[in-house]
């Protein structure tokens, strides 16, 4: 694997991208920012002034650029699919946020084209990355609550603007795509691949066009449940409970915790409860590293462990939880057209 630094370049010029990913990219030993692109000339030149980086006036002009190796694209999620697949084929290695599309054909057409042309596509799930779930898998292993039986996550947030991209359908908004993507990643991560969606719900706010809350069901085929609630419209909670037959795991801050947090993994049972001991970490500069080493062996000849197989179920998940929303809606609107009768 190359000593050099990877270069990067970054697809737009978002307030998320501003705030934590372009300060961790500088900050990275392993990535260098080479280049910021806006459609917006200004925007563009007073981002890269700020990380000493250089300003392009359109995506697919820095996509031209053959000093960028691998691009960040923090673009809305419906955005995603085109510039995703034009910086595969234009040869670079691609870190996108999630999710990596809306739609799951969308999805397995772009993990098939970065196997195709060795190059790496990952998504940006941070938060399995931060050393609070290792210590929650260790804890499994060692049979800290006995035999797992259930999980319950949720990740929501205070109402938005009402002009906030996330409540615009045109762009992939909505709670599944921006919320609801975390605690089926967290089941995933825990409960494996071989889940299954039992049913779910996706509800409209008073005046929205996106989904704003939602729950789903999921399960194992041996029966072990996973319950997930999220939204746009709550108080902030981003917790997960994982319960045993003779205890319950429990985090808190579980999905976007700044670095100098002090995670809070309780391990509660009969005999007494107790905090795990868990050092603070960052998340934001563990994926990066990860990110960088897979690209780097990727270009080395190696499979790069960029978890393809796993983006690729998570959607497949998310387009199940969709499709029993749709389904229990439906069959909510025939009931209640039989009432009426």
């Amino acid at each position: 694997m190359s000593d050099a630094r990877l270069r990067v370049g970054v697809l737009g010029c978002a307030g998320f991208a501003r705030r934590r990913m372009l300060p961790a990219m500088v900050a990275a030993p392993g990535a260098e920012v080479v280049a910021v692109a806006s459609r917006d000339a200004a925007k563009a030149v007073e981002t890269a002034r700020t990380y000493g980086c250089r300003p392009v006036t359109g995506y697919a002009e820095l996509l031209a650029l053959e000093e960028v190796e691998a691009v960040y694209v923090p673009l809305p999620a419906a955005l995603h699919a085109p510039w995703v697949a034009a910086a595969l084929r234009a040869g670079k290695h691609v870190l996108a946020e999630k999710p990596l599309t809306t739609d799951l054909a969308r999805t397995a057409e772009l993990l098939a084209l970065a196997r195709e042309l060795g190059l790496v596509l990952m998504e940006n799930v941070m938060f399995v990355h931060h050393g609070q779930h290792e210590a929650v898998r260790k804890a499994l292993a060692e049979g800290a609550i006995g035999e797992l039986r259930a999980m319950h996550a949720a990740f929501a947030i205070p109402r938005l603007q009402d002009t906030d991209i996330r409540y615009d359908p045109g762009l992939g908004g909505g709670a599944l795509w921006d919320v609801g993507v975390y605690p089926v990643r967290a089941a995933l991560h825990f409960l494996g691949p071989e889940l299954r969606v039992a049913g779910a719900v996706l509800t409209q706010g008073e005046g929205r066009r996106v989904d704003t809350s939602g729950a789903a069901v999921l399960h194992t085929p041996e029966g072990v449940t996973a319950q997930l609630t999220f939204g746009l419209d709550h108080p902030y909670v981003a917790r997960y409970e994982l319960w045993g037959t003779e205890g319950r795991l429990s985090v808190e801050r579980a999905y976007t915790p700044p670095a100098d947090f002090e995670p809070q993994v309780r391990l509660c049972r009969a005999d007494g409860d107790q905090e795990l001991p868990v050092a603070p970490d960052d998340q934001v500069a563990n994926t990066l590293a990860a990110f960088v080493r897979a690209a780097r062996d990727a270009q080395g000849g190696g499979e790069a462990p960029d978890g393809r197989a796993t983006v690729l179920r998570q959607a497949e998940l998310l387009h199940d939880i969709r499709e029993a929303a749709r389904l229990a809606a439906s069959d909510l609107g025939v009931r209640r057209e039989d009432g009426e009768r």
